[in-house]
């Protein structure tokens, strides 16, 4: 195979661009295809077929770097794959037909598919962590914390409010807290299509750590669906102020701050 390499390099080089439809440039796909070929040649030389021993680990970083590529450029499981499989198209046109060169190519062809499926794996790994990392932005996305007044912040809802979006919502309320040193929070569930016993309970949880905080919580989006819902569930809010409107809800906050600005004053008399 040395021997040959450049020719070798240039019709895997067309095979794979091929599948690729041209959306990799030719020279990336030329350096990529020539460091695999190489550090193959070179495996086959010191570890022979076992494609999972330790003379392929600069392989197998080299199809973890491409795998990864792939993943993040938007290629397809079976354009990745191809990066791999296609060697063996190459490699047909070295067989003279002899019976040891067709037991040789047959052990490389099963070393391509090993090659292949660790590819894969990669490949799989990479897309379920973009996939993981998009879910968190969409979910950040999905819970902003909006500062309405001074001393007073905003969670506007939408949607349902399952344990994970529960948990990027408290993190992002309390941050907000802190970082605007506000003492109300609004947590406005108009958006929140229905209220069921688990999203009470998730609500309930927020409103506690916000608490802890020292700030004090509003929900407010209280329709008169959600509220005969809440009644029928026997679902308590206890103590914790509920309105109809965001509007009312801030106005109730600006109320609270305007008691306490009047209990500091009559406090320095």
């Amino acid at each position: 195979m040395s021997s040959q390499r450049a020719e070798l390099i240039a019709q895997w080089e067309e095979h794979v661009a091929r599948s690729l439809h041209g959306r990799l440039s030719i020279v990336e796909l030329g350096r990529e295809l020539g460091e695999l070929y190489d550090a193959i040649s070179e495996a086959l030389a010191t570890g022979g077929f076992s494609g999972r021993g330790e003379g392929y680990t600069v392989v197998r970083s080299l199809l973890v770097e491409l795998s990864r590529n792939r993943a993040r450029q938007g290629f397809t499981p079976s354009e990745t794959a191809v990066s791999v499989f296609s060697l063996k198209t190459v490699v047909e046109s070295l067989l003279s037909g002899s019976i040891e060169d067709v037991r040789a190519y047959l052990e490389f062809a099963r070393l391509l598919d090993d090659l292949g499926l660790f590819t894969m794996e990669e490949y799989a790994r990479t897309r379920e962590e973009i996939i993981s990392a998009q879910s968190q932005q969409l979910l950040e996305l999905s819970t902003p914390v909006v500062k309405l007044w001074d001393g007073v912040v905003g969670v506007p809802l939408v949607g349902t409010l399952d344990s994970a979006r529960t948990q990027v919502v408290m993190e992002k309320l309390l941050q907000a807290l802190l970082d605007s040193n506000s003492a109300h929070a609004i947590i406005d569930i108009t958006g929140v299509p229905a209220v069921d016993t688990q999203v009470a309970q998730h609500l309930l949880k927020t409103v506690v750590a916000a608490r802890m905080m020292g700030a004090e919580c509003v929900i407010s989006g209280i329709r008169p669906q959600i509220a005969q819902t809440i009644v029928g569930l026997g679902i308590e809010f206890g103590d914790i102020p509920t309105k109809a409107t965001l509007a009312d809800a801030l106005r109730h906050a600006l109320v609270e701050i305007d008691k306490a600005a009047v209990v500091r004053a009559e406090g320095l008399l």
